[in-house]
């Protein structure tokens, strides 16, 4: 029966691709010729993918002295023909380009048979063709131009929205010949509110609130309830800490502790404070060059410091150093700009207009921070961070860092970022290699984004105001698509960590726009964005789809319908939790370490460390949120990865929305989930009422709806055929000697056992951790 049913799983997935690729497919097919062609939106997306490999940005791979992505050098004479040109204005037959990407001579043909691209297809050559006729007018990469707030723009159906993001979104639907789906059910909207804005569900006395409130602002009020709860906090700072790349390990070889801590609990803390995005940044950029820093302010730079770090001996100190140096780096070009900035490490980006030389200029403003490669090896209390570093004593957090959860008398130390008196020097990296110095570089930043003034000092706080200057076109729409991306499942630019050349261009251009410069405009509000997107009535539409809509837009791109996919790896965990009644609902604190399979830790360890060995927590550590489990890099907890969680290694911008057989084992195995359905089973056991009052209660507290009649009957006949399964007392009893939680002393086991598998089933229903 199990081979069965994952046979039909695979083969439901297998059929559900085909279509998907024949719908993708025949939408291509339907594509329309645009009455103006625009370089920007159709004609770079064909050079990027087919030519700029060898006619691109990179001076070290291009070919025949042909560079395509600049206006003045695809219309200049060609280096081996002077009488020739790549691009005639007006003149297709006059243009090299197009004779070599429609010629029937293979040896010309472009691209080459020996760069393994497929030559271009007759809508991208028709394409081409009449961008030459009408001028091949060059466009400045659009994320590399400042944002301006377009026109609300008008719509049909003046009915529909609610707020502007609903006439940018209506605006595209309509043109695509589609419909807006209607709202979504009560109890569906508030379940979807609920863990987009604290990540756990909510509860029945939540529930029959809002259904009984049929006030015309009874969805608004319960937005504004969440966004003052401390547990939006919580949520909010998950993705941050993917982005950050935070880790309770070093990450190397032997992987030892380290107590960063305290900074993810300033990341819940300054969300839910509303500290303004600008001044979130800045402060994880350079708290600590800011005029009279305080303690919080050099804590956030915590940020910067959360890459891995080695504790190995033998190693070469330099070579670790800018490897530390590079991480930085990396991470603030794909966090904060969303550009593919790590491709310059060793030589000239291929795509985008970024240099080597540009590249290291980022480098120098993180290569002067007082820090070695290696500092020491695998020890105690003392090696948990690493030079520079800040100490969080008692007072500290009775006064300026009241948010830290410091819960002993310990020595509390945390990594933070601190620079050196001297400067020191940086240089171009040969190849990316540690000690193949080139030509020494000051710090400075890629001119095709924005040129680095003189109004700015060369130093990470200078950067920061770079950062969050008016004509930066980046760092708005960057984090506006992030947040986007929360919401809906995939960012209005798809590929939220890439805005350059090789990025997928956004789909709702004018939205993205319109709502960087707003939110930059109102003072970088993260709270009020999060309110504008989730009030919206694109927000609020049911997630059915028709067979029209799914042939249409598969991938929703359009947003005619609210999307459904599967609630985070940490969500699963805090779902059962919360509706079982076993959530702890502390806020901070050190990680914690539930219950996880023996011997993974030892047979991926050294040896060294505290870490070496996996002791497992007790009490209330056993129930806290997913967000505190420890994460130990080299072996993340094993159900958040099979829920494809960040391992944390480097930064992460979007998981992987995924559906996989192994998951659906995680639920049906789990000691969490099957501890919470003991638990909860035994609550609804202890209440007098019937047994379809106890199911229907189940039910809500875990799916967050009330039960129609057929599962209520379905759950019922279960219940029933498992008490006789259960009248075998060694049956019942090894079932329940799940988890550590403490087991009612009058109860009957063959009725609890029986009710543990209801709730179990109801646990591993779909719908139960998808988002809909």
């Amino acid at each position: 029966m199990q081979r069965l049913l994952y046979f039909s799983i695979v083969l439901g997935l297998f059929i559900y691709a085909l279509q998907a690729c024949n719908w993708a497919g025949s939408e291509a097919t339907e594509e329309k010729m645009p009455d103006q062609v625009s370089y920007n939106f159709h004609v770079r997306p064909i050079l990027s993918d087919k030519c700029f490999a060898c006619h691109g940005p990179d001076a070290n791979k291009r070919e025949a002295g042909l560079r395509l992505d600049i206006e003045e050098e695809a219309y200049k004479a060609l280096k081996e023909n002077p009488s020739a040109h790549a691009i005639v204005p007006f003149k297709p037959e006059a243009s090299a380009v197009f004779l070599r990407i429609t010629t029937t001579d293979s040896s010309q043909l472009m691209p080459p048979k020996s760069s393994n691209l497929p030559p271009l297809s007759a809508y991208e050559i028709d394409l081409i063709e009449k961008w030459i006729k009408q001028g091949a007018k060059y466009e400045k990469h659009w994320a590399f131009t400042p944002p301006v707030k377009s026109k609300v723009p008008e719509v049909k159906d003046e009915a529909w929205p609610i707020n502007d993001i609903d006439r940018f979104v209506l605006a595209t639907i309509e043109e695509k010949g589609m419909k807006p789906n209607e709202e979504a059910g009560k109890e569906r909207l508030l379940k979807r509110v609920c863990l987009d804005l604290t990540g756990l569900p909510p509860t029945i006395e939540m529930m029959d609130k809002f259904l009984a409130d049929n006030s015309s602002n009874a969805y608004e009020n319960v937005v504004e309830t969440l966004l003052k709860r401390p547990s939006y906090g919580e949520k909010m700072a998950l993705h941050w800490l993917d982005v950050a790349r935070y880790a309770d390990s070093h990450g190397y070889q032997d992987d030892n502790y380290r107590s960063q801590w305290p900074w993810r609990d300033w990341v819940i803390h300054a969300f839910n404070k509303n500290l303004p995005y600008n001044k979130f940044i800045t402060w994880q950029l350079a708290g600590d060059l800011m005029p009279n820093a305080t303690k919080e302010q050099l804590l956030a730079t915590g940020f910067n410091r959360n890459h891995k770090i080695t504790e190995e001996g033998g190693v070469i100190d330099e070579e670790y150093r800018v490897e530390y140096v590079t991480d930085r780096t990396n991470t603030f070009g794909k966090a904060l700009l969303a550009v593919t900035l790590e491709c310059a490490h060793c030589h000239d980006h291929k795509y985008d207009p970024f240099s080597q030389r540009e590249y290291y200029q980022v480098f120098a403003f993180f290569n002067n921070v007082k820090e070695k490669g290696i500092e020491s090896t695998v020890g105690g209390p003392e090696t948990y961070a690493k030079k520079p570093l800040m100490e969080i004593s008692n007072d500290d957090v009775k006064n300026i860092l009241s948010f830290v959860n410091k819960q002993d008398t310990d020595r509390l130390i945390v990594s933070v970022m601190g620079d050196r008196d001297t400067l020191r020097k940086t240089y171009l990296l040969n190849r990316g290699v540690y000690d193949a110095h080139g030509e020494e570089v000051e710090a400075g930043t890629a001119k095709s984004i924005l040129a680095f003034d003189k109004k700015y000092d060369k130093n990470r706080l200078g950067l920061a105001k770079w950062l969050f200057d008016k004509e930066n076109p980046l760092t708005s729409r960057v984090f506006v698509n992030q947040l986007w991306q929360q919401f809906f499942g995939r960012g209005i630019v798809k590929t939220a960590g890439d805005f350059g050349m090789q990025g997928e261009l956004p789909s709702h251009p004018q939205l993205l726009d319109w709502l960087a410069v707003d939110f930059r405009d109102h003072g970088w509000d993260i709270k009020r964005l999060v309110k504008q997107i989730v009030t919206s009535a694109t927000y609020r539409q049911s997630a059915v789809v028709s067979t029209d809509k799914l042939k249409k837009d598969p991938e929703n791109k359009y947003l005619a319908r609210a999307p459904r996919y599967r609630v985070p790896a940490e969500t699963v965990r805090d779902v059962v939790l919360a509706s079982s009644g076993l959530l702890v609902k502390t806020i901070g604190g050190p990680s914690v370490k539930p219950y996880q399979p023996p011997g993974l830790w030892e047979a991926a360890s050294s040896g060294r460390g505290i870490l070496a060995k996996y002791t497992q927590d007790h009490g209330e550590n056993l129930y806290r949120r997913g967000m505190y489990t420890l994460i130990k890099r080299t072996v993340p907890p094993a159900s958040m990865a099979i829920f494809d969680a960040s391992s944390r290694d480097q930064c992460e911008i979007k998981r992987l929305n995924t559906n996989t057989p192994l998951q659906a084992l995680v639920m049906l195995n789990n000691p969490t989930v099957l501890e919470a359905s003991r638990v909860l089973a035994a609550k609804l056991l202890q209440e007098n009422n019937p047994l379809e009052a106890k199911i229907t209660r189940a039910f809500r507290l875990i799916v967050c709806r009330k039960p129609n009649e057929k599962e209520i009957n379905l759950l019922s006949t279960y219940y029933n055929s498992q008490l006789k399964v259960y009248q075998d007392m060694a049956k019942a009893e090894k079932l329940l000697a799940v988890g550590e939680y403490p087991m009612p002393k009058q109860i009957d086991k063959t009725k609890l056992a029986a009710m543990m598998t209801v709730v179990s089933t109801i646990y591993n229903l779909e719908e139960t951790i998808t988002k809909t």
